[in-house]
């Protein structure tokens, strides 16, 4: 091997050492801060709520949810249900300095690495759609090249799958995948299940100040809220106001 070549690989070993090194645990240090932690969805559409969004402009909106308090977003990758696109969170990841969760459909190494590469911090993998080998071979990879991984659950069987196949972050969604219907109720029973070490991410049903607070209660570390923010004519201000009511409530 020639010199030139020995040192080229050097170089670009060391570059990606250090990409690593600056992407790596973001996401899970930014939700484990003290306060409230909200992770704010950036969201055009979704099967249950069809389009969400019309003035879809993620740069404006990740800008405005930054300033009023987001401890790190939600980019929704997926393009044909909910008319994500990786894109977007290319643009976003060059205009803040949020860490960012990569939501798709995640099935292959290849979209881990795909994430890492469009600047994600984490990425969301979802324990019904995975078989145990598959998510434990993928929470492996995403910890392996700097990637936090949010592992979604809706069941107790799917947390303890989560649980057993290494997950450190564990979200749960009480929204049913099948037909999208959501019980809170249901969220506070499972959150209530994951065991103390594991930090426990409220997925679904976070519409303001007061489920938020219930599920804070019923164990949940962080939150993610994305359709109330999408819809408001002012997605900042809307957080801000969450985040206010809950400041207030503590007082």
């Amino acid at each position: 091997m020639s010199d030139i070549l020995e040192e080229l690989i050097a170089i670009r070993r060391n570059d990606a050492l250090e990409r690593k090194n600056s992407q790596g645990g973001r996401f899970g240090k930014a939700i484990a801060k003290d306060g409230i932690s909200i992770i704010a969805e950036l969201k055009k559409a979704s099967p249950s709520e069809g389009l969400i969004r019309g003035d879809f402009k993620p740069l404006e909106l990740a800008k405005s949810l930054e300033e009023a308090g987001a401890a790190a977003l939600s980019v929704l990758c997926e393009p044909h249900r909910f008319m994500g696109s990786e894109e977007y969170l290319r643009a976003v990841r060059a205009n803040t300095k949020l860490p960012l969760l990569y939501k798709d459909f995640i099935s292959t190494p290849r979209q881990i690495a795909e994430a890492f590469a469009a600047g994600a911090n984490a990425v969301l993998l979802i324990a019904a759609a995975l078989e145990k080998v598959q998510l434990e071979n993928l929470i492996v990879l995403a910890h392996e090249i700097g990637l936090d991984a949010l592992v979604e659950t809706h069941s107790e069987k799917e947390i303890d799958l989560a649980i057993d196949s290494g997950a450190r972050i564990i979200g749960v969604n009480c929204r049913n995948l099948r037909n999208f219907s959501c019980d809170v109720t249901l969220l506070e029973k499972l959150i209530a299940k994951i065991p103390c070490g594991f930090f426990k991410v409220a997925e679904s049903g976070m519409h303001d100040a007061a489920a938020i607070a219930r599920a804070r209660d019923a164990g949940a570390d962080a939150f993610l809220v994305g359709t109330a923010l999408m819809r408001s004519d002012n997605p900042g201000e809307a957080l801000a106001k969450i985040l206010s009511n809950l400041k207030n409530e503590k007082q």
